[in-house]
């Protein structure tokens, strides 16, 4: 983990705002290492510049809140909404994961490169890309 913390992937405006306790537990910060370390951080270091995490971890309280699937792979520190900072860069960053042939589960624009949501797992990633 070189670009990104396991504090900065729980952080949640909206957990603050509405009072929910976002802690994660242990089996969580293992799946949020191996998302960082197998696809944010060499996303990052091929980027070259700061990428920022909307959303990550999100406990069940936090999820339903925000209104995200039921079976979520935020909910198991699985996956990590992230931007540029503008839907122009958020395209970059979505076309890189795959250029770079990066392992992932899900790669999603998520409403026209508002954020693209990227989730690893450990093993079985589908390597499935849609567009919400």
């Amino acid at each position: 983990m070189k670009y990104f913390t396991i504090a900065e992937l729980c952080k949640s405006d909206t957990a603050d705002q509405l009072g929910i306790d976002n802690r994660c537990k242990k089996e969580h910060v293992a799946n949020m290492t191996a998302l960082v370390d197998n696809v944010l951080d060499p996303l990052r270091e091929a980027y070259g510049k700061p990428i920022r995490v909307n959303s990550g971890f999100r406990c069940p309280v936090l999820n339903k809140a925000v209104k995200g699937s039921a079976t979520s792979d935020h909910m198991t520190g699985r996956a990590a909404d992230i931007t540029g900072g503008s839907p122009a860069e958020n395209k970059k960053l979505f076309c890189l994961i795959q250029e770079l042939g990066l392992p992932f589960d899900q790669l999603i624009d998520e409403k026209h490169f508002s954020w693209v949501h990227v989730s690893y797992r450990q093993s079985g990633n589908r390597r499935e890309v849609k567009a919400l």
